[in-house]
């Protein structure tokens, strides 16, 4: 009999076209642990008719009848983001950042999914006097309060990394972030973005019961090559 931990699962990525979820998408194509990758995004994925085992699935995330249907996997990772400058306004970065992946993970849930990997950020509290933060931790809080076998939660601190769009505070913050890394405690350092995929999938593939909380100490030891 086949022990349980080496058969191939199926996960549903949500993200897969941003910063962090672009480097989890190519570290579970590459991954033989997964024989199957459900993308849900926005937009095309480049390059996707190449692998075999990678089903993706362009949707409006705002109309759920487009995809609550499609959530059936063994494992969902949500990197699923914005910024309020994006989005246009406080109501519509937390409708991306919080009532959508919670939709989701209800979806999931729903669906037979044991473990949900959620990419959070840094200072993430629902107590937190900042908007953006208070939204992170409110998300977080929910998650953890719906049942899954396993919640994973990855705390970045700063991201390093090439993103489709500039942001000119984040440019700033990573060039004085690699000059001063060694003066800044080890949890509270840049990492770059492919650093906290390997941490996600790694993470994923080990698949160990029960909830955790990285930050970027822990995402960065996980992550490292």
């Amino acid at each position: 009999m086949k022990h349980p931990a080496m058969e191939k699962k199926t996960v549903l990525l949500m993200g897969a076209t941003g910063l962090v979820g672009g480097h989890i998408l190519n570290r579970l194509l590459e991954n033989e642990t997964y024989d199957r990758v459900i993308a849900l995004t926005r937009s095309a994925i480049t390059g996707a008719e190449a692998f075999s085992k990678l089903d993706t699935r362009i949707v409006d995330f705002g109309r759920p009848d487009q995809w609550l249907d499609q959530v059936a996997a063994d494992q969902t990772i949500c990197a699923l983001g914005t910024t309020i400058k994006k989005a246009g306004s406080r109501e519509a970065f937390r409708q991306v950042d919080y009532a959508y992946p919670l939709m989701i993970a209800r979806a999931a849930l729903n669906a037979g999914c044991r473990h949900f990997l959620l990419v959070s950020a840094m200072g993430a509290d629902a107590d937190s006097p900042v908007f953006y933060n208070r939204v992170k931790g409110d998300l977080e809080a929910a998650i953890l309060g719906l049942g899954f076998t396993c919640v994973s939660i990855f705390r970045p601190s700063l991201l390093l990394g090439d993103r489709r769009e500039f942001r000119p505070g984040e440019a700033v913050g990573q060039v004085l972030g690699r000059w001063l890394a060694f003066a800044i405690p080890k949890r509270y350092r840049p990492v770059h973005a492919r650093t906290v995929a390997a941490a996600v999938v790694g993470i994923a593939a080990a698949d160990a019961s029960g909830n955790r909380v990285l930050a970027s100490d822990a995402i960065a030891e996980w992550g490292a090559d």
